[in-house]
């Protein structure tokens, strides 16, 4: 940090960028450049082809190629070498997830004065999965460098603690970790559970605006159904969509459900085009709502509207809005604040939100209907459910779900992490 303005070192989002550090808005940008190998082979590869499924529990098969590894190394060091020429004297440092998980103890080894913090926005796994790593101790020790780990869920933080003591036999009690130093001292470390959440405030100013609220209206007079689903993902294979598209079509097929009486509107973001696993699911996909669409749609309406593509968020407000049931069936999932935006815009407290028990938002919004998406049958049953709830009850489920996510948006969430930054500055302090 840079005064009380700081510093925010980035990729500057296009290969061989090379751009000199700038100031916009009150705030130092420092951009870092990748190459073309280094993109393909850090980000494509051992970020999102080893540590991405490996941390999702392996849905898909995690590549384990050592040219990968160094390429990981190479770039972490270059991140942390710009946070540590960014940083003021005696600052704080605060790294962002799972592509650099080995900047916290760099940065250490080059700043030893200033304090660090790390936060995991996606799952840590079971020791039984994380141990396939050939670097598994590397990642640990490098994520050890920070003073505060922060992860999504408590399980997380359980996952990674279990971790700590199997490899490192380091000693955890509580939400701490007792790190040996070089000099034959020791050092706290916290690590727990900080669940991220969303800026609340944006998206009821959003839902308030007429012009949001008639673009809602006119959506649900398009779609023509009597009940409106949404889904609202990136293209990926931990967010369910498979499963979703499944259980929806044997509803058509076994004659619970017509178009006339629901449609799935279906927001699939591209994501990592570059990845053969993520061109393989949008094949997939796209010939199932093909199917689908092509067995129970009519005329007059469209079972499944598929859309591969972005949208503003004031467009994804106004399907909020319209949306009778919103379905997030992640098969993992560090948090998913789609569920948490849904929650936050439905004022009237109507809409029902379906809610996997693997994404990390299930552990506040338990008012959700909770469903486990590998159970296509009890998917099903909870979808009819949700389509036939009673406003009463809706309502009651709505209001417990808004008060807990308004109560803590994301505000709150960095004060709580930059609360225990303090902590530990002040105890080093007065050490």
């Amino acid at each position: 940090m840079r005064g009380m303005d700081g510093a925010w070192v980035g990729w500057g989002g296009k290969a061989d960028l090379d751009i000199e550090p700038f100031d916009f808005d009150g705030t130092r940008l420092v951009p870092v450049s990748l190459s073309e190998a280094e993109l393909r082979d850090y980000y494509e590869g051992f970020s999102n082809g080893t540590i991405w499924p490996l941390y999702h529990d392996v849905i898909a098969t995690p590549e384990f190629k050592r040219s990968w590894w160094d390429a990981y190394v190479r770039v972490n060091r270059r991140f942390a070498e710009a946070a540590a020429e960014a940083v003021a004297e005696g600052g704080f440092v605060w790294v962002q997830d799972y592509q650099l998980q080995l900047v916290p103890q760099m940065v250490r080894e080059l700043r030893p004065d200033v304090t660090i913090g790390y936060f995991h926005h996606i799952p840590f796994p079971a020791y039984a999965l994380y141990a396939q790593l050939p670097w598994r101790r590397q990642v640990l020790e490098g994520l050890l460098g920070a003073d505060v780990i922060g992860f999504q869920r408590v399980a997380d933080a359980g996952n990674f603690q279990r971790s700590i003591r199997r490899l490192l036999h380091y000693p955890t009690k509580g939400d701490t970790v007792t790190v040996p130093t070089i000099d034959d001292q020791q050092r706290t470390v916290i690590a727990k559970s900080y669940p991220i959440s969303i800026d609340v405030d944006a998206f009821l100013e959003l839902a308030r605006k007429p012009e949001v609220i008639a673009r809602a209206k006119e959506l649900r007079e398009q779609i023509g159904s009597a009940k409106l689903m949404l889904g609202v993902d990136r293209l990926d294979y931990t967010k369910g969509i498979r499963h979703r598209l499944k259980a929806y079509g044997e509803l058509l097929a076994d004659g619970h459900l017509t178009g006339e009486q629901a449609t799935l509107v279906q927001i699939a973001s591209p994501s990592r085009p570059g990845v053969e696993a993520y061109q393989d699911l949008r094949d997939e996909i796209e010939k199932t709502v093909a199917r689908i669409n092509g067995d129970y749609s009519s005329v007059e309406t469209t079972a499944i509207r598929y859309l591969h593509q972005g949208y503003p968020r004031e467009e994804m407000v106004a399907l909020y809005l319209a949306a009778d049931v919103m379905l997030v069936t992640a098969l993992r999932d560090g948090m998913n604040l789609v569920a948490k935006e849904y929650v936050a815009v439905r004022q009237d407290n109507t809409g029902v939100l379906v809610l996997s028990e693997f994404a990390g938002a299930a552990d506040e919004l338990g008012s959700a209907l909770l469903v486990n998406p590998h159970d296509i049958e009890g998917m099903k049953d909870i979808m009819m459910r949700a389509l036939s709830m009673p406003e009463a009850e809706q309502a009651r489920r709505m209001k417990t779900m808004r008060k807990k996510v308004i109560d803590n948006d994301v505000a709150r969430w960095g004060r709580n992490f930059v609360a225990d930054i303090e902590h530990i500055r002040d105890a080093r302090r007065n050490a």
